[in-house]
């Protein structure tokens, strides 16, 4: 059995998604499982959450051309037509966690993969090999790491680059944040991921070569996560909240298209994973020290207040890990694993 693929895509910035993806990668760990994460978002701020600044300096500056330690770097000699894709060398952040690294130069593979989306209708096995190469990344890396699940932080737009590492994911994920701007990013989500699986199947026919395995293009939506609210006596504001109770309906017909059921109020949707609360000062805390908010201690400042709301941080992290699990697929040691009915 592969290894799932889950992206977390929203073509609006600022929802928090890059930190959502960082904390599930730790809890996925934390929890027993072999964690990928993988940045392909070409600002790289999933990779600057997880290394300091002088081994991102060792990394992008580096003159060995056989270093291929960086999403770009390991799709460059197919960008350069000297061959395919290269095997990538993963940074590992702990015995079982590893991260595929972003790199800014990834923008330059943008163009490429737009070209070739059209060259693929006329059976160039080039065209195969380039709109394929974030997928075939992905499962070397995670078969040459017995990785039980692969986490891929995406950029917020619509561009070629999304469109190929949606392609080459099993399962989407949805981080939003309660404001006019995330439903609208909504509206244009749905129905451009619904038109890219029915443009990929299209094409699938078409490879010429066939020992070239290509992915399916599934991206099934598993639900939506809403971060960053504000809190008042632990309820959402009211200018938060109107937005809240329009989501449940907008996703359920631009994404699932399911248009003729009917809507739950939100805090029983089944497709919201997860509320999750703006953090506050932890969050910077947890920057500062390069770790998850979970795993903060006494020594990063988490002290006082601060050790009670780490450890609900720590529960809201897990029940949400646990909820995408039982979606996905995905197998967690022991007791960790629960009935998907548990979730509703």
């Amino acid at each position: 059995m592969t290894s799932p693929i889950i992206a977390f895509f929203n073509n609006k910035g600022g929802v928090g998604k890059t930190s959502l993806v960082y904390h599930l990668a730790w809890m996925y760990f934390d929890l027993g499982l072999q964690v990928i994460a993988a940045d392909l978002d070409p600002q790289a701020n999933l990779t600057a959450a997880f290394l300091d600044e002088d081994r991102l300096e060792e990394i992008w500056e580096s003159n060995n051309p056989n270093s291929y330690n960086t999403i770009f770097q390991c799709v460059k000699p197919l960008l350069s037509g000297i061959g395919d894709i290269a095997t990538p060398n993963l940074e590992k952040i702990e015995d079982g966690l590893n991260l595929l690294i972003g790199d800014l130069q990834l923008s330059g593979f943008e163009d490429e993969l737009s070209s070739q989306w059209s060259d693929c209708l006329d059976r160039k096995e080039r065209a195969f090999r380039v709109i394929s190469a974030f997928w075939r990344i992905l499962n070397q890396a995670a078969s040459a790491n017995c990785a039980d699940v692969v986490l891929v932080d995406l950029g917020p737009n619509l561009g070629a680059i999304n469109r190929a590492a949606l392609i080459a994911s099993d399962y989407v994920v949805v981080p939003l944040s309660p404001d006019l701007f995330s439903l609208q990013g909504l509206k244009n989500l749905g129905p451009t991921v619904r038109r890219w699986r029915e443009e990929w199947q299209e094409r699938i026919p078409k490879n010429p070569a066939p020992d070239l395995a290509l992915p399916t293009g599934k991206m099934q939506p598993v639900g939506y996560i809403i971060l960053q609210h504000g809190v008042r006596f632990d309820r959402p504001v009211k200018a938060f909240q109107r937005w809240i109770e329009r989501i449940p309906d907008i996703y359920n017909t631009e994404v699932i298209q399911e248009k003729d059921q009917s809507v739950l109020p939100p805090a029983s949707d089944p497709n919201r994973l997860a509320l999750l609360k703006h953090y506050q000062s932890l969050m910077p805390m947890a920057q500062e020290s390069h770790k998850p908010i979970f795993h903060l201690k006494p020594a990063d400042g988490a002290i006082g207040s601060h050790t009670y709301a780490v450890r609900n941080v720590y529960m809201d992290f897990k029940e949400l890990a646990q909820k995408i699990a039982a979606r996905t697929q995905l197998l967690l040691p022991d007791s960790e694993v629960f009935n998907q009915s548990e979730l509703k």
